[in-house]
This record gives structure tokens, sequence and C-alpha cells, in this order.
């Protein structure tokens, strides 16, 4: 396989971060006889910095022709005084905007050895492995702008889809949930909004399609509620912008940590852009101490929804929780009795654990 990646480091700590998400893919390319060739542009703040935009011509046109983007972060307190259209954010909605990537895929697992970071009991955490996906282009956010009327006594806030919106979203949490346990939970407010009830239709009308996928619906509060008190009931939520909005939001901190939560936006064609959920952290940036786990878990995510290398997304995700296993953290995670290590140590162990897995993956085949 020979696939295009624009590498987007961005700002504070996304260079080194980056860094960890190169050295993965040379490995799994040399493993598996890929070819990845990339390309880095700037982004956000340092973007700003040369070219006087969040989100220069040059980037938009290499995003353009890739086959997947890596994006490390955007963003921190030497821009905060800058117009709002030149703030570093712009960048990452801008490029969202322009490549129509509507669907936003947040995983979230409860890694054994960070349980007892959780907010929630290690009992109720245990064996949570959650993929939320969130509507990114429509509903409420989208909608006409917000209006003060009668003298500034009603507000009024337009939730606007078109069928069309709905269907591939939908579609993608159904092709979502075949890639992991096939269970899929629609989450609306159909008891309330229309839009919630055309919702629900499609996804009723939707599931003849995907007959080996088991469908539930749940009004969103009661998914909210069940979040925290029952994670390991759900394996795929589909919902759409706003209660994405909260949902993922509210399950992050369910692992203890937003190192470890890689996130990805995409569109029907498969491309998409990959990040971890954590931003870019100034007061760490060049210090060589930023977890680069959530990182490379978007590469996973990445290698599974836009490339369709399921194997080679698996060996990732294996290898950092053996490196877990093995106690190895950097100093944003809590692990007892474990061994704190440097953001290139913590690649170098990912990398070591990927490498011994490979070469027993082919041994064991060679003697299936």
């Amino acid at each position: 396989m020979n696939k295009q990646i624009i590498l987007l480091p961005g700002d504070g700590v996304g260079k080194e971060i980056m860094e960890a998400a190169e050295k993965v893919l040379n490995t799994i390319a040399s493993e598996y006889g890929h070819t990845f060739t990339f390309q880095q542009q700037k982004i956000g703040g340092d973007a700003i910095d040369y070219h006087g935009v969040p989100l220069p011509d040059n980037t938009i046109t290499a995003c353009q022709e890739a086959d997947a983007i890596l994006l490390g972060a955007v963003g921190g307190e030497k821009w905060d005084t800058l117009p709002a259209h030149l703030r570093p954010e712009k960048g990452l909605l801008g490029i969202r905007k322009t490549l129509d990537l509507f669907a936003n895929l947040r995983p979230v697992k409860g890694f054994a050895p960070l349980l007892q970071a959780s907010p929630l009991k290690e009992d109720v955490i245990k064996g949570s492995d959650i993929l939320i996906i969130r509507e990114l282009t429509g509903g409420l956010y989208f909608g006409n702008p917000s209006e003060r009327r009668a003298d500034g006594e009603v507000v009024v806030d337009t939730l606007h889809y078109h069928r069309d919106e709905m269907e591939r979203i939908i579609d993608k949490g159904f092709q979502s949930a075949r890639l992991r346990r096939n269970h899929l939970t629609s989450v609306d407010k159909a008891n309330v909004l229309e839009s919630s009830r055309m919702w629900r239709e499609i996804v009723e009308e939707k599931s003849k399609d995907y007959p080996d996928v088991t469908v539930e619906h749940l009004l969103v509060d009661a998914a909210a509620m069940k979040l925290i008190t029952q994670p390991d009931r759900f394996d795929t939520i589909v919902t759409e912008n706003l209660f994405g909005d909260i949902l993922s939001d509210e399950a992050s901190v369910l692992t203890g940590s937003l190192g470890m939560l890689p996130s990805a936006s995409i569109r029907s064609d498969g491309v998409g852009l990959y990040e971890p959920v954590h931003g870019s952290a100034p007061d760490i940036a060049g210090k060589g101490v930023v977890n680069p786990l959530g990182m490379i878990l978007s590469v996973a995510l990445m290698l599974r929804h836009s490339f369709g290398l399921q194997q080679e997304a698996v060996e990732i995700e294996e290898a950092v929780n053996e490196c877990l296993e093995q106690g190895y953290h950097t100093p944003d995670l809590r692990i007892k009795d474990g061994t704190q290590v440097s953001t290139k140590e913590m690649t170098d162990m990912v990398l070591e654990n990927l490498t011994t897995k490979s070469v027993c993956n082919r041994i064991s085949n060679m003697y299936a």
C-alpha cells in the first residue's frame, strides 16, 4: 500500500508527538511492506508566525491531495491577543470545513493499568471500550445565527438538518460498528424534537442495510447517565452535533487522562484528519515529557478508518497497552509501582513492542 500523509505538527507539543507518530508509521511500513510518503505543512500559530494566517493556501492544497492528515495541536497564549479570525484555532476549523469532514470519531477505552486514575470506581470503568461518532457540520451550531427579538427578551437558535446529512453520519455509525462489536446505540431526543424523530426514522431504515449490527435507541439524558453508571454497556454511539459534543466530553474523563485519547474527523470517501484530544500544552513544550500515546493511537485510527488496515491498527493499540501493562508512563499518568519515562522513551517502548509483536505474528502465521 502506498499512501500520502500530510503532517501538521502545529503548536506547542505538536512537534514532539508528531515525531512519535512518524516513527510508528515508519515501523508499520517496514514490518508490513507499505509505503507512507510524508509531507509537512503549517497550521495554527506556527502558520501565523510564518505566513500571517492560521491556514495557508499551501496547507489547504496539500491536504486536498492527501490520503489522510495527522494533526498535532494548535493554539497557545502567544496568539491570544490576535483578532478572532486570525486565532490558531481558525486553522483547525477551516481545514475541517474545507475538506467537508462531517464525522467526528472519539474512542474512549479504559486501559487496565490506568483504571485507578479514573474518577469512577474501577469496577465501573473496567472493560469500557466506546467509540462516539458525532455529526460535525449541521445541527444547532450551523443554523441561522442566534437572534434577539422583542427588545432583547426573546432568543432564537435554529436546529437545522437535511436528511442527507443525517443519512451519511448514520451510515458511518453502522460502518464503524461493523469494525468493532456490531452494536450501535443511536442517541437522540425523539420524545421532544422533530429533528430527533427524523433521525430515529432514518436509523430504523438504515438498519435494514446492516442486519449484522444490533441497534438500540437511547434518549440523550439516559445516555448521559448510563455513560457514568454503566460505560461498559456501550460499543459504538452515533448522534447529532450538540449531543455528541456533550457526550464525548463527558466520556473523555472516564479514562483519567486526556493524553490517552485519539480522535478523527472523516468524510465519506474515508479521507480524514486525525489528532489527539489534548491541546498544545505550551507549558511543557520542548521538555520531552508530553504523552505521545494519544497521537500514536490516532495513527491506529487512521490506519483502520482511512486505509482499511485493521491488523496494523490492532497491533499499535496492543503495543500501547503492553507499555502500560509493563508499567511505563509519562508524568500525566499514574501507574502503581510504574516507571516514569520521557516522550522519546515511551515512543521507543511502543516501537519495541510493535516490532516484537509483528515478528511473533509472522512466525505464528508460518505454522498456522
